[in-house]
Order: C-alpha cells, then structure tokens, then sequence
C-alpha cells in the first residue's frame, strides 16, 4: 500500500520540491494534497505535478482541514515550512501522524516565531558550534513533539545566517524525504538516524550513474534503505 501525505507549505516549497523528487515512480508513499495559509509560490509545484494543491481560507479552522484530509484520505500531514499553528482538533484525530521539519537542532531555536532567518541568527548569536536540522512530531506546541530525525552542521568561522540557512537546507532536503518514506515502510512516523541519511547521501556522489540509478530503484520498490531506522 501506498500511504498518502499530505504536505503543508507556508512559501517557495523547495522542502516540498525535494520530497516529490525522493517520492518517484515506486515509492511507498505519494504527495496527494498540498495545503498553505497562503497563495504561496510552492502551490506551484504541486498544481505543476496535478496534485490538488488549496489555499486555507482561515488556517485556524480545524474543521476545514479534517474535510480535505478526510477526503483525499490522508494517513501522514507533513509540515513543510508551515509557519501557523495546527489547529488543536487535527492534531486530535492525526495525533502521532504529523511530522514537521525545522532548521535548527531542536529542543534549542525553536518556538513560536522561529522560523527562517531568526533562526539562524538566534544560533550565530548564541556561539554555537553546530546547527542543522530537525525532523519531529507535532502537538499542540510549535517544535515541541519527539524528535525523530537530525543532521548536523558546523557553524564557520565568518558564517552569515544565509550562509548558515544554505547549509542547514541542504540537510533538511536529505533528511524530511527520509523521515517520510521511513513512515511509508513502518505505516507511521519513526526515529531515522540522520547520520546514516548523510553518510548515504555521500556514498551515492561518488558511485557511477550506472550503480546510483540502481539504489534508487531499489529503494523505490520498497526495500529497506540506508535512511530506514
């Protein structure tokens, strides 16, 4: 079976782009709705693809989203750069089902009005050594469910928070893909080591296209992969 997600955006998508990109032809799970509180560009993407892609009228009316979830049968809501709260009666019914990524090495830089580049300098300002990205479950909190994923980054001597934002989206790109077919392959959300997706991620740049190709397919067709917990 192949689990159905639906993936909620607040701006350009490029979280959204790099998952339509890991859920190929084969993949045990597919983009079947895309949500925003906004006339995001990332809507784009999914209209692009013919996925139906809806902008909330008011994103705080929980009722309204168990309709659209409910009716293109959604088993796992993605978050991805959503900046609003979940409303509290989805979370409810979808609880343990929703997953959010965020650009920063939680349980530090998050909560409510961090997102973007306030993240980013939050941590530059701190004299943090690393940051990177985190993969967890949603509740009624902003970034405060279980974390179930992160890959890590150094902070550089000089680093601006652009320079730091371009690094830490590499990871997210690498790992939200894998928290997601990770669930597709369990049936729910689990704990993926992000090490593991980086590591994979390196040895795949240097095989020829002949033996990447392959790993791809494989992964493709439901067998296990590097980014399986």
């Amino acid at each position: 079976m192949t689990m159905r997600i639906a993936v909620a955006i607040s701006g350009r998508g490029s979280n959204l782009e790099a998952l339509l990109h890991a859920l190929g032809p084969g993949a045990p799970a597919e983009v079947a709705l895309v949500l925003s509180d906004r006339s995001a560009p990332g809507l784009d993407l999914a209209r692009a693809r013919q996925i139906p892609a809806v902008v909330l009228t008011d994103s705080a009316d929980g009722e309204a989203w168990l309709v659209l979830l409910g009716r293109h049968r959604i088993e796992l809501l993605v978050l991805a750069g959503y900046l609003k709260l979940v409303p509290s009666s989805v979370i409810a019914r979808y609880r343990g089902r929703i997953i959010n990524i965020h650009p920063a090495l939680l349980p530090d830089f998050g909560g409510q009005g961090m997102y973007g580049r306030r993240v980013h300098q939050a941590v530059l300002d701190s004299g943090a050594r690393e940051s990177g990205a985190t993969v967890h479950l949603v509740d009624e909190a902003y970034d405060h469910g279980a974390t179930l994923a992160q890959a890590r980054v150094p902070v550089l001597p000089g680093d601006t928070p652009e320079r730091l934002a371009e690094r830490v989206l590499q990871q997210e790109h690498r790992l939200l893909p894998a928290a997601v077919l990770a669930a597709a392959r369990a049936g729910r959300p689990v704990v993926v080591d992000g090490s593991r997706v980086a590591s994979h991620e390196s040895r795949e740049s240097h095989e020829s296209p002949e033996s990447h190709e392959s790993r791809i397919s494989s992964r493709g067709s439901g067998m296990q992969g590097a980014a399986d917990s």
